[in-house]
């Protein structure tokens, strides 16, 4: 079932294809000398597109339509209604007209459709049935007016009278300047002596009852659409009136001569109709994010405290400082320039030859024909991001620095000191340190930006920017080359310790490091990703902030660091729990999700001002899973725990005394129903999974006091058996011929392969034999595997998750069915970035990377995969 926002966009799709918006493409791109339309004008136009809710209202005669009239002549431009038109069929984009005309009349004579707002009589009259309020004695007076009118002016060439529901007018665009000024005099001296308004209109002369209103229908309209901006254009004086109620953001155009508050002016309706057309385009460009980057197509750098990532020509798209959930300082990923980057470019345009990660590290390269662009997180004291920007060559490079604090909401100046450029007005200090660059600042008011062309013919330029720094620059800071070597250095010996399988060993590498930039080292805990709210589905509304650490996820991270023998992440994951169980009111009370601080998540908020990518909203910071029940996370830490000692050959007191906890909360609450790893928003069910995880956890602490001498609880082993007892009878569903999602249930999920995967039960019963068969059959497609397909209580739809993919490719390999598991593990490594990046999903209709990047679980799961694969071979 469609949600309103997902049906909005898809009349928004019909409406705007049954447009002609090739010939209104063309029409913004003719020229137009002296028009008015103006640089500033144009770069107005580009901030107002961007407000999440706008309205475009103006006048229809000598705005909309190039002369007054009550005849056909009075038809609008074709171009301006069909950019009108077009404006009004995008989403939280809305259009009107406020005209003196009565509404039958502007109705009739603007043929505009029912998505465009039609006020007439000056803002008065809303509705056809606006004339039938009015009482006996207005009626009349409206008639000895029109009377008057008639004895006076009526005679006049080219003057002429028209009723309208509220008003007289009369039309005088056909008389000479003579006879407009005495009907002009004449006329105000009826409406006087009648106690009416007289109101000058373009040539229109009204006498009305009602005061001009447009002010006052534009403050109606804003008020009942809830828009956030509104550009309202005319060329009247009571269109003035409208014009002095704008503010913020908001746009006036006055169209013509005469005097006007608006902010700029158009020379004739053609001009308008031409402004209307630009402001669709950019506009729908920005909500449907057209220039949006491939996910997979980014680049991470970390340094195991801060993250960003880079698009494919060197553009720091997104990264949040102080913290991985803290407000961000670059968001172009989901709100384009507007929300903030980092930019750098040959002066001469020229394609991208190539992006790279030098070998074994975080660095990143980007390279042109004649720049060279080098990326990378040094290593800072807790609370500062340093991020290094070296660029080489033989060329000239534009650089472009516009930070947008906090998404883009928080505004700031900016000031050039010496070599460094300084953010005013932040919490934190935020300096961009570029010895040898002259920077150009310009602000919007709001946000400043500065930019920069440099000739890299005289020595490479090193651009270092420091959020959080308060004390002096390190001495070190002007050996650039050699801070980047002890960088590379650091990384490399790290990676040389690994031991990495036979099987794709540079891409299980890349997925090592990745994994090991996603742990936060000042505290241990690790991020399920560096992002929020990367879609599950373009234009849909499953978009979730990413940048906490799940428990669940966070073990399975470390623990595929552990198999490929790097223990001190899965020490520093595990001391971060013991910290929070410290103060905790027992272990079965652990959230799913906590902060990299360790302290619970505040509620879950919305972003408006950001489009989101590819125009998917909404954007989302905090996570509402925080506060469901999910009993499954103790099994993976069992896991862990367990895979740790081994590879040690000792058990800490600490981890056994969690291995105990994690126990305990099994026994305190597995019969309990829960929202499972899905987190599915909707009620709790007693799902296979979880209660498969408990009996893991009991099953890993059995054999883990087994192995090193400890002695387990009397209570564990007669629990494993009857949950184990339970799930085997109660999870399998005839009619599927499957264990599925939850008992009672005939839905499939991929989470039910653990059944045999754990080793809960026989990888050849063929019981597990058939669920691998239902999860293929039902829940594959072509190189991807989704996690069900049922209604979980949310709206849109979602790709393939590759965590799900690596998990059929191991229960190929348990069933036997072994050149499968490596046709579609190849598939899996096609998928890949060209940097070696995976996010969460994979669309296989549209060829689409979906879901936040990079993603924990899409690398733990491709190692876990590479190492199956390679024993599976050697033996």
């Amino acid at each position: 079932m469609p949600t309103p926002l997902n049906q909005s966009l898809a009349d928004s799709a019909l409406l705007t294809k049954s447009l002609p918006l090739g010939l209104l493409r063309a029409f913004v791109q003719t020229n137009a000398a002296d028009d008015g339309l103006t640089p500033q004008l144009l770069a107005d136009l580009k901030i107002l597109a961007r407000t999440p809710g706008l309205l475009v209202a103006c006048n229809y005669g000598g705005t909309l339509c190039a002369a007054e009239g009550i005849s056909t002549e009075t038809l609008p431009l074709a171009s301006a209604a069909i950019a009108l038109r077009a404006l009004a069929a995008l989403p939280n984009t809305h259009a009107a007209v406020i005209s003196g005309r009565s509404l039958r009349d502007l109705a009739a004579v603007s043929r505009l459709p029912a998505e465009v707002h039609l006020v007439g009589s000056h803002g008065a009259e809303f509705d056809m049935g606006y004339a039938y309020g009015l009482s006996l004695a207005t009626e009349s007076v409206l008639q000895q007016a029109s009377q008057a009118l008639a004895e006076t002016v009526g005679a006049y060439r080219g003057i002429s009278i028209e009723r309208k529901p509220a008003a007289v007018a009369v039309h005088t665009h056909q008389a000479s300047a003579e006879i407009v000024g005495k009907a002009t005099q004449q006329s105000e001296d009826i409406a006087r002596a009648h106690g009416l308004f007289f109101i000058v209109d373009g040539s229109v002369l009204d006498l009305s009852v009602v005061e001009p209103s447009k002010a006052a229908a534009l403050e109606h309209l804003r008020s009942v659409l809830g828009v956030s901006a509104a550009l309202y254009a005319g060329d009247a004086l009571s269109d003035e009136l409208a014009m002095a109620t704008l503010r913020g953001p908001d746009m006036g155009l006055r169209v013509g001569e005469g005097p006007t508050a608006a902010g700029h002016r158009l020379r004739d309706p053609e001009s308008f109709a031409r402004v209307l057309a630009i402001l669709f385009e950019l506009r729908r460009a920005w909500l449907f994010g057209e220039d949006a980057v491939g996910l997979e197509r980014h680049s991470m750098i970390g340094n195991g405290s801060s993250t960003a990532l880079i698009t494919p020509d060197a553009k720091i798209c997104w990264m949040s400082h102080p913290l991985p959930d803290s407000g961000s300082l670059f968001a172009h990923l989901l709100g384009g320039d507007a929300a903030g980057h980092f930019s750098v470019e040959p002066v001469k345009p020229s394609q991208v030859l190539g992006q790279r990660y030098v070998d074994s590290t975080m660095i990143v390269e980007t390279r042109w024909a004649d720049v060279t662009v080098t990326d990378y997180l040094e290593p800072a004291p807790e609370g500062v991001t340093s991020l290094v920007r070296v660029l080489s060559g033989t060329g000239g490079a534009r650089i472009v620095f516009a930070p947008r604090p906090d998404y883009a909401n928080a505004p700031f100046s900016m000031e050039a000191r010496g070599a460094e450029l300084h953010i005013v007005g932040t919490a934190d200090p935020i300096i961009l340190r570029a010895p040898g660059v002259s920077f150009t600042i310009t602000s919007d008011g709001r946000h400043a930006t500065a930019t920069a062309d440099i000739d890299l013919r005289q020595g490479a330029v090193v651009l270092n920017l420091r959020c959080g720094d308060t004390g002096p620059q390190p001495a070190a800071a002007d050996d650039e080359t050699g801070r980047r070597t002890a960088v590379a250095h650091h990384s490399r010996r790290w990676v040389q310790d690994l031991q990495l399988p036979g099987v794709k060993p540079s891409l299980v590498r890349r997925s090592a490091l990745v994994l090991r930039a996603l742990v936060h080292e000042p505290t241990g805990a690790v991020l399920a990703a560096p992002t929020t709210s990367l879609p599950e589905g373009i234009g849909g509304t499953r978009n979730w902030d990413y940048r906490y650490c799940w428990l669940r996820d966070g073990s399975m991270t470390v623990n595929a660091l552990v198999d490929l023998g790097s223990t001190v992440e899965a020490d520093g994951f595990l001391a971060w729990l013991g910290r929070i169980l410290a103060h905790a009111p027992g272990p079965e009370w652990l959230h799913p999700l906590y902060s990299v601080t360790g302290a619970p998540l505040s509620t879950e908020a919305i972003i408006e001002s950001l489009p989101g990518y590819a125009g998917s909203r909404p954007v989302r910071i905090g996570n509402a899973a925080d506060h469901q029940v999910q009993l499954d996370v103790f099994g993976p830490i069992a896991e862990l725990i367990a895979a740790l000692s081994a590879r040690k050959g000792v058990l800490s007191d600490p981890h056994w005394e969690l291995m105990v906890q994690m126990a305990s909360a099994v026994l305190a609450r597995w019969p309990e129903p829960d929202h499972g790893i899905w987190e599915a928003r909707r009620a709790p069910r007693h799902h296979v999974y979880t209660k498969v995880m408990c009996w893991v956890t009991l099953d890993r602490a059995l054999h883990t006091a087994a192995r090193h001498g400890r002695t387990p609880l009397p209570d564990w082993e007669p629990a494993a058996a009857a949950i184990r007892e339970e799930v085997l009878r109660e999870g399998w569903d005839d009619t599927a011929n499957s264990y599925t999602v939850a008992y009672d249930s005939p839905d499939l999920d991929a989470a039910v392969l653990h059944i045999g995967l754990s080793g809960l039960l026989d990888v050849n019963d063929q019981r597990f034999v058939d669920t691998v068969t239902a999860v293929e059959r039902e829940l594959r497609v072509g190189p991807t595997v989704f996690r069900y397909r049922y209604d979980d209580g949310l709206p849109g739809l979602e790709g393939g998750f590759h965590i799900c993919t690596t998990w059929l490719i191991e229960a190929y390999v348990a069933v036997g069915r072994i050149e499968e598991a490596w046709d579609l593990f190849d598939q899996l490594v096609n998928l890949f970035g060209p940097t070696g990046l995976l996010p969460e999903e994979y669309d296989p209709g549209t060829e689409t990377h979906l879901g936040n990047h990079p993603q924990a679980y899409s690398h733990l799961g491709f190692i876990r995969c590479a190492r199956l694969l390679d024993r599976h071979q050697k033996s």
